[in-house]
């Protein structure tokens, strides 16, 4: 029997891409999956009718991360519906959109991740865990420059993990565990294909460095996979073409 059978997850951003990728493939594992999305009901309702039509258990609640009230109450829905909290994967991110404001990257990817974590404690179980996902460009931000159109959204991500991880102690003192999933670039995210409309090019050169990039399915496997796995808190899995990042960070 799965690790996940009979748990709850909440996975933030998860109407689509590896979100919603991540959150079937949990439900496979037998964990009941409450799909976060900020506006686009319809798709979200989309991945839930997926997953009860493949025999799991799934709702769909709306909040945006960055309003506090709504994400309160997402993690209670967890927990009003299901009966549990028992993994957090804070997947959603953002920043490169134009039209929410010069800090928006920042309240998003650390200010919103901080306060979900709040939340989500409040509920976590006892040998729950909480999943951060990131990039590569992000999670080696101080020591490998990446594209100045990420600069500041790879900043505002390494700010989230940092404060994150600043609270394992926190965490540890409840029994929840805390992992890191850093990826690289991931073919056919709105992320990559913003970054490659900004520098035409970038993707097929990040591609070339990496020697392949993981599909968003193929790495949504491996936060999946890190949701239950035997490592400890505070771990780092580093998925796919890093090591180029690491030779830089250690050179």
């Amino acid at each position: 029997m799965s690790a996940l059978a009979g748990k709850t997850a909440v996975v933030t951003g998860s109407s689509r891409g590896v979100g919603a990728s991540t959150a079937k493939l949990l439900a496979e594992q037998g964990a009941n999956v409450v799909v976060n999305y900020r506006q686009k009901a319809p798709r979200a309702n989309k991945v839930v009718a997926e997953i009860e039509a493949a025999g799991g258990k799934a709702v769909a609640v709306g909040a945006d991360l960055t309003d506090a009230e709504g994400v309160r109450t997402l993690m209670r829905t967890a927990v009003d519906t299901f009966g549990s909290l028992d993994l957090l994967v804070l997947n959603a991110s953002g920043g490169m959109e134009t039209s929410m404001g010069e800090d928006y990257a920042l309240r998003l990817n650390r200010d919103a991740q901080s306060d979900a974590l709040s939340a989500g404690l409040e509920h976590l179980s006892e040998g729950g865990r909480v999943v951060f996902v990131t990039s590569h460009q992000a999670h080696f931000i101080h020591e490998v420059e990446t594209m100045p159109e990420y600069e500041a959204v790879a900043r505002s991500k390494r700010a989230g993990e940092d404060a994150l991880t600043a609270r394992i102690p926190e965490l540890s003192e409840k029994g929840v565990s805390f992992v890191v999933v850093s990826g690289d670039m991931i073919e056919g995210t709105v992320t990559a294909t913003l970054l490659n409309r900004a520098q035409p090019g970038a993707l097929e050169a990040r591609r070339e460095a990496a020697g392949r990039l993981y599909s968003v399915d193929e790495f949504a496997a491996e936060v999946a996979r890190m949701a239950s796995a035997d490592v400890p808190t505070g771990h780092v899995e580093l998925v796919g073409g890093a090591e180029d990042f690491l030779a830089s960070a250690q050179g």
